[in-house]
C-alpha cells in the first residue's frame, strides 16, 4: 500500500481547507499562524516537475527539482536545488514506498543511481520500491559547489616526509582559504545533518510517511543520522560497508591505515603460498621483504608500469589492491618485473600524490558518478571541494595546530607502515570554518541491517562493527574472507539477507557470518 501523505501533511491539508472558506484577513492570519507552527511547509508542500533525466537514459527515468533552505535555521533565507532521479515501482500492487539511495563520498553524486542498480537488484525488490536517486546538497546536478582548486590542489595522497610537509601544510591552507572565499557560508551548510534534512524533505514531497534506504560507505553514516534524527520515519534501512560513527572524520583515515596491516600479513601469507605462480617469495617474510625492496628502488628511481611512473610513496598509496589477495599478488609480480626490465634511462619522475577522492569511500561494486544532462556542468573539482566541506565541516575534531598532524604522521607511519602517515598527516579541515553545527551522536535501537566484507580496504570490519554496537537494533551480516567495499546486490552471500528484509521487513534473528567462495589459485604463466 502506498503511503500518501504524512500525517503532519494531512494535518496541514485539513487546515488549508478550512483557511479557504475564512475572510481574507482571517485566511492571511491563519496563513501567517501556519507558517510559524511549519517553517518548512513551503518545502515539504512542493509539487514536483518530473522530466526525463537526459536523452540516453530510460524514458521511465525521470528527474526532478526539490527546492530546500541552504540553512535549515533561516529557512526564509537562501534555498538550493536538490537533483531527485525516480524510477517507479514495477508492480502498482505490490508498492510499499520509497527506497532512497547513496553511493557514499561524501561528495559523491547519487542521481544514476536508480539506473545503474536495477540490473542487480531483485526482482521482488523493484516491484514494491520506487528507486530514488538524488545528489546530495553541494554535489553534481544539486547547486554544485567549487572552491575553484587547481589540478594539484585537488591531488590529495600526500604522505608525510619531513622535507616536504611545509608544503603540504600550505597546500591544505591553501585549499581551506580558497574553499572559504569562493563558498563561505555556503560551504559550513554542507553538512550530514543538513543532507539527512534534506533526505526528509524529499521523503515528505514524494508523500511517504517513512522511507526505505540502501546507503553505502559514507553513506552508511547519512543513515546512521537520518535514523538518529528522525527514527519513526526510519522504515528498511541497509547499510552497506558500514563507518564507525564514534570516528566519523578524522579518524576514518586512521581506521584505513590500521585495516591495512592485516590485510597486508593476509595477502603475503597467501602470495608466500604461491610461490609457484609468483615468485615473490616463499614465506610471508620474503614476500613482504620482496614488496618493501619495490617500495624502496622505486623511492630511489620511479617505476614505469601500465603507463604510470611510480615512486615508493604512490605504490603505498595503491595498498587497497593488496586486500585483493590475487589480484594484489599480480599487481606486484607484473610491478616487480618492470622494475628488473627497466632501461638503463629509468622511469620519468612521477608526482609526489596522486589525484583521489578525499574520503576514499566509494564502494567498489557500487555505480560511480555518470553524466546527467538534467541540469548543468559540474565544477571540475566539485568533487573535492563538497568532500572537503562535509568532512571538515561536519566535525570540530580536527585538530588545528599543524604540528599535531606531523606528530601523528611520524607516530602512525611507524605503526602503519604502509599508510599510516597518510592517513594522519595535515588536511584542509586543520584551517576549515567550523560547520553550522556539531556532529551527531548515533546511539538508538532503529532497526537496521548492516552488511559488512571482512576484508574491506576502506571501511574494515571493525569499524561495521562499532556501527553495529551504535545501532543497537541493527543486524549485521558479515561475509567472512568477502574483498572489497560494497557487498549488495553484488551477488554476495550476503545478498538473501538483504532481499528478505528490504521485501518483508524481517532482520535475521541473530547477527550472521557466511562464507565468499576462496580466492582461486592463479595459474603460473611463466615469463
Amino acid at each position: 500500500m502506498r503511503n500518501t501523505r504524512t500525517a503532519p501533511l494531512l494535518a496541514a491539508g485539513i487546515a488549508a481547507t478550512l483557511v479557504s472558506a475564512l475572510t481574507p484577513a482571517t485566511a492571511f492570519a491563519a496563513a501567517e499562524m501556519s507558517a510559524a507552527k511549519d517553517p518548512l511547509r513551503q518545502y515539504t508542500r512542493q509539487k514536483l516537475q518530473w522530466q526525463r533525466c537526459d536523452a540516453g537514459s530510460p524514458a521511465a527515468f525521470r528527474c526532478a527539482t526539490v527546492k530546500v533552505p541552504l540553512d535549515y535555521g533561516d529557512p526564509g533565507g537562501k534555498k538550493i536545488d536538490i537533483a531527485v532521479s525516480r524510477l517507479k515501482a514495477s508492480s502498482a500492487e505490490e508498492r510499499r514506498g520509497a527506497l532512497l539511495f547513496n553511493p557514499g563520498g561524501p561528495g559523491a553524486p547519487g542521481l544514476n543511481m536508480p539506473i545503474d542498480l536495477e540490473a542487480d537488484l531483485p526482482e521482488k525488490v523493484k516491484g514494491q520500491y520506487d528507486l530514488i536517486g538524488f545528489d546530495p546538497r553541494g554535489v553534481g546536478q544539486s547547486s554544485p559547489v567549487s572552491c575553484g582548486l587547481t589540478a594539484d590542489e585537488m591531488i590529495t595522497d600526500r604522505p608525510y616526509r619531513k622535507g616536504t610537509f611545509a608544503k603540504d601544510v600550505k597546500w591544505a591552507r591553501t585549499v581551506a582559504d580558497k574553499c572559504l572565499a569562493k563558498g563561505g557560508d555556503t560551504l559550513r551548510n554542507l553538512t550530514t545533518r543538513n543532507t539527512a534534512r534534506d533526505m526528509d524533505v524529499i521523503r515528505a514531497v514524494l508523500g511517504e510517511k517513512k522511507i526505505s534506504y540502501l546507503g553505502y560507505s559514507y553513506g552508511t553514516y547519512l543513515g546512521a543520522v537520518y535514523a538518529q534524527m528522525f527514527p519513526r520515519r526510519t522504515d528498511r534501512f541497509v547499510l552497506d560497508s558500514a563507518a564507525d560513527p564514534a570516528r566519523y572524520g578524522r579518524g576514518m583515515f586512521q581506521e584505513m591505515a590500521e585495516g591495512t596491516e592485516p590485510a597486508f600479513t593476509r595477502w603475503s601469507r597467501w602470495t608466500a603460498r604461491r610461490h609457484t605462480a609468483y615468485e615473490l617469495g616463499d614465506t610471508p617474510a620474503e614476500v613482504r621483504r620482496t614488496f618493501w625492496d619495490l617500495v624502496a628502488r622505486a623511492d630511489s628511481r620511479p617505476i614505469d608500469f601500465d603507463g604510470e611512473s611510480l615512486t615508493g610513496d604512490a605504490i603505498r598509496a595503491e595498498r587497497h589492491k593488496l586486500f585483493h589477495v590475487q589480484a594484489g599478488a599480480e599487481w606486484i609480480t607484473g610491478l616487480k618485473k618492470a622494475a628488473e626490465n627497466r632501461g638503463a634511462d629509468g622511469g620519468e619522475q612521477a608526482a609526489r600524490g596522486r589525484k583521489a577522492d578525499p574520503s576514499g569511500f566509494s564502494p567498489e561494486g557500487a555505480p560511480g558518478p555518470a553524466p546527467s544532462g538534467f541540469v548543468r556542468d559540474v565544477p571540475p573539482d566539485n568533487g573535492d571541494a563538497s568532500a572537503w566541506a562535509v568532512l571538515c565541516a561536519d566535525t570540530r575534531t580536527w585538530p588545528r595546530d599543524p604540528e599535531q598532524y606531523r606528530r601523528d604522521a611520524i607516530r602512525d607511519k611507524a605503526r602503519y607502515p604502509l599508510f599510516g602517515d597518510f592517513a594522519s598527516t595535515i588536511k584542509p579541515c586543520a584551517f576549515w570554518k567550523p560547520g553550522s553545527e556539531p556532529a551527531t551522536t548515533v546511539n538508538n535501537k532503529v532497526g537496521a541491517l548492516i552488511l559488512q566484507n571482512e576484508w574491506d580496504p576502506q571501511t574494515p570490519l571493525a569499524a561495521g562493527r562499532a556501527m553495529h554496537r551504535a545501532l543497537r537494533g541493527s543486524r549485521m551480516v558479515t561475509v567472512s574472507g568477502g574483498e572489497g567495499h560494497g557487498v549488495y546486490p553484488f551477488k554476495s552471500c550476503a545478498d538473501r539477507s538483504a532481499t528478505v528484509y528490504l521485501t518483508t521487513g524481517r532482520l535475521p534473528a541473530r547477527d550472521l557470518t557466511c562464507r565468499a567462495p576462496e580466492t582461486a589459485p592463479a595459474e603460473h604463466t611463466g615469463g
